[in-house]
């Protein structure tokens, strides 16, 4: 008869299992509510840019033009914030985190109220200009959850993000297509010559009071993370990823040069993926938008801004839930890597999508039930392609050979993030203006240079390194 008593050696560990480090809610709640600020500063614009560059007689009638001045518009955010991401990650590494976010946040509250009160194409362009220059937050903000996370419970912070992005994207889209021209809708309350000139400032208005409000909490209760400014002693830690070379330091004494990063396989290779992939996502949420406005004699929609707001408000919403229920659980049942590579496939259905509905459209020659079907669709479709964000943003983060990089490697990635976010409206925008204008594939050349973008993306997905000790 077997003892009913157990070998300690049976029910001992082989190897010690590292408890996880208790995670302060408290801060990481508040870089979270700073990081809303990005999103909607950058969204909100997205359900009435094109009828505002329409209104404005910027493209003296020509609807079709309109995608090129939309794009233009929607880059320069981008474009500045990729021109300064890296000087204020340098900075925070000496004046420290906070006051980098403090400082941003205020000024991203000012290029709001400024955007609303433009009525020429000169200073819509300086307002979005201010926005992107004085928003080089988010790679400070992840600084600062990699200040206060380590390996033990990085996976659980960094799925949140996703779902932070989508509280401000559900947000900024929904105001700010249904609260334009708020003269015309609700003419008891909004009366004056004021709004008749400024039809556009209510959402504008709305997103700077959000960003002063984000701000004054951050001032209030947001503490400094850097450790040479806590005074707290830096753990090294290994990177996370298989291969290094081998004249890599890894210790803490010192940053690793810039130079040497860039060179670095293990750490471009997630930088590259995350560019690609952002390039695509935000060529996709300008190209949504444009195609739902516009007229359907060119293929499009013919939608209203409040629908096209509430739409992709819905997909906030959707997104958010699924992210923050099931993606960290997602991730850690198919690995980083296998969840990436998976998401990232989903670009084909959704681009697909936009000539089916262009086709269906125009043989019916209205919006039917067929349309609706296929939004819903697509709306699917960008839920799972978002499962790829938080795995490559573990892959960025744990890419860093050390502490002492963390800023370096963060400012690295975002303004490689932000180059191909410039690019991403503009290119894409003017690409579906003039497949449009001169019916290139029949109109169909913006999609067929997107799937080949896509595929460049899967096949990059293939050459991430593994992750040591994945959760």
């Amino acid at each position: 008869m077997a003892s009913r008593d157990r070998s300690p050696d049976e029910e001992t560990p082989l190897l010690p299992v590292k408890a996880k480090t208790p995670l302060p809610w408290n801060q990481i709640s508040l870089v979270f509510v700073a990081l809303i600020a990005e999103p909607i500063s950058s969204a909100y614009i997205f359900p009435f840019i094109n009828q505002l560059i329409g209104e404005l007689g910027i493209t003296g009638g020509d609807d079709r033009k309109i995608g090129y001045y939309a794009g233009l518009i929607e880059s320069l955010f981008f474009v500045t914030q990729a021109l300064t991401t890296w000087q204020w990650s340098r900075l925070s590494d000496f004046i420290g985190r906070r006051p980098v976010i403090l400082f941003g946040l205020l000024g991203l509250s000012a290029s709001n109220f400024a955007f609303g009160l433009s009525r020429t194409l000169g200073m819509l362009i300086i307002s979005r200009c201010i926005a992107g220059v004085l928003n080089g937050n988010i790679g400070v903000m992840k600084s600062m959850l990699g200040d206060i996370t380590d390996h033990t419970n990085m996976a659980r912070v960094f799925t949140m993000i996703p779902a932070t992005f989508c509280i401000g994207i559900t947000i900024a889209p929904l105001y700010g297509g249904t609260l334009v021209k708020p003269q015309e809708r609700w003419p008891h309350i909004f009366r004056g010559e004021f709004w008749a000139a400024y039809p556009y400032f209510l959402p504008s208005l709305i997103s700077g009071c959000i960003t002063l409000l984000t701000f004054s909490v951050c001032a209030a209760f947001l503490k400094e993370s850097l450790p040479s400014k806590t005074g707290k002693k830096v753990q090294s830690e290994r990177s996370s990823v298989e291969v290094l070379p081998d004249n890599l330091p890894t210790n803490d004494a010192q940053p690793i040069p810039m130079l040497t990063l860039m060179k670095t396989y293990s750490v471009i290779i997630p930088i590259t993926n995350y560019g690609t992939l952002g390039l695509l996502h935000i060529g996709f949420l300008v190209l949504l938008p444009l195609f739902c406005s516009s007229p359907l004699e060119i293929g499009g929609l013919g939608l209203p801004p409040p629908i096209i707001g509430t739409f992709l408000a819905i997909f906030g919403i959707a997104n958010g839930t699924v992210q923050a229920l099931f993606g960290a659980k997602l991730i850690g049942w198919l690995g980083a890597k296998k969840a990436f590579c998976c998401a990232v496939f989903c670009f084909y259905p959704l681009i697909l999508l936009f000539p089916i509905m262009s086709a269906v459209v125009t043989a019916q020659g209205k919006v039917g039930p067929i349309i609706w079907i296929l939004l819903v669709m697509q709306l699917i479709c960008m839920v799972l392609l978002e499962v790829a964000f938080p795995s490559i943003f573990m892959f960025v983060t744990r890419a860093a050979p050390n502490k002492r990089s963390l800023g370096s490697v963060n400012g690295l990635s975002q303004s490689f993030t932000s180059i191909a976010r410039a690019i991403g409206p503009a290119s894409t925008t003017s690409l579906f203006a003039l497949s449009k204008e001169f019916n290139i594939l029949g109109g169909n050349l913006v999609y067929v240079i997107l799937a080949l973008l896509a595929t460049t993306l899967v096949l990059l997905s293939r050459r991430l390194p593994d992750l040591k000790d994945e959760e």
